[in-house]
């Protein structure tokens, strides 16, 4: 196991690194790796069952839904969203090596470089997936009358017939204008996806000037900087020492800026080295 004085290096332009700890990449490496395994399985399931329901009815041009091919489109649907998310993961594994053989944080001079790491990432992984999947329901749903069009048109009675796939029929345009609104949500979701899964785990670079706002809450390190999103860096995912002497360093650039850059940071830095001192950081 890497020591503090090994996971910290300082080279000859005043750069100081912080990796990830080998607890938290492990424990994060088995996690990702369980949901991989898992999504990998539901995806080969659901593969299966749309294989074997395919040839089960016919596939012939019909003016209504058939209950077999919402129930198709349901597997497939599912099968990529658990594919998709084998690759937002492997993804953030990446990302999560290079924290752990390069730098999950670096200070150079005035510049803050970070890799937003934490297994909260895995979290808004699999909301992503769950929200693409409740919209696709949606959809489903506001199919449902035109799949009743198909039961309507088999009552024995022939007014019975007609009136229940008028009544269907005018349902069906009311519930298509909601399978086209969960349907633009689910291509927003996925053109969104793209951009997700490239800043994730990233490194993000801000200049320590008076324009970053930053604040630590729970050793949670929190960067809002203009025309960007906030940051947060998890400092429990390093070793305690090395959280410690970057705390150490973020003050003295503080005091080197006479206080003018985040009045309330040095007060913020001193309860959290507090904190570090009369215990030990956890993952």
């Amino acid at each position: 196991m890497r020591s503090g004085e090994e996971n910290m290096i300082e080279s000859q332009q005043d750069a100081f690194i912080y990796r990830l700890k080998r607890a938290s990449y492990v424990r994060t490496c088995l996690i990702a790796w369980l949901l991989i395994a898992g999504s990998f399985v539901c995806a080969v399931i659901c593969i299966l069952l749309s294989l074997r329901l395919f040839p089960t009815y016919s596939h012939t041009f019909t003016p209504y839904l058939k209950w077999q091919d919402a129930l198709l489109a349901t597997l497939v649907f599912t099968a990529l969203l658990a594919l998709g998310s084998c690759v937002l993961v492997l993804r953030f594994l990446y990302a999560l090596r290079a924290g752990y053989s390069r730098w999950m944080l670096r200070l150079q001079d005035h510049t803050f470089t970070g890799r937003d790491l934490s297994p909260k990432n895995l979290s808004s992984i699999y909301w992503l997936v769950s929200t693409a999947f409740g919209c696709f329901l949606a959809a489903l749903v506001g199919l449902v009358p035109l799949i009743l069009i198909g039961w309507t048109l088999r009552l024995p009675h022939p007014w019975l017939a007609v009136l229940g796939t008028a009544l269907a029929s005018i349902l069906s345009l009311a519930g298509l204008i909601v399978t086209a609104i969960a349907l633009a949500f689910v291509l927003i979701g996925f053109a969104g996806s793209i951009s997700f899964c490239r800043k994730m785990g990233a490194p993000q670079a801000y200049n320590l000037t008076q324009q970053a706002s930053i604040s630590i809450d729970g050793f949670v390190l929190s960067i809002l900087y203009p025309d960007q999103q906030e940051s947060l860096f998890d400092l429990n995912l390093l070793e305690p020492s090395d959280a410690r002497r970057l705390l150490h360093l973020l003050h003295e650039r503080w005091l080197a800026a006479q206080s003018d850059w985040n009045p309330a940071l040095g007060q913020e830095i001193e309860e959290a080295l507090r904190q570090a001192e009369r215990a030990p950081l956890t993952v």
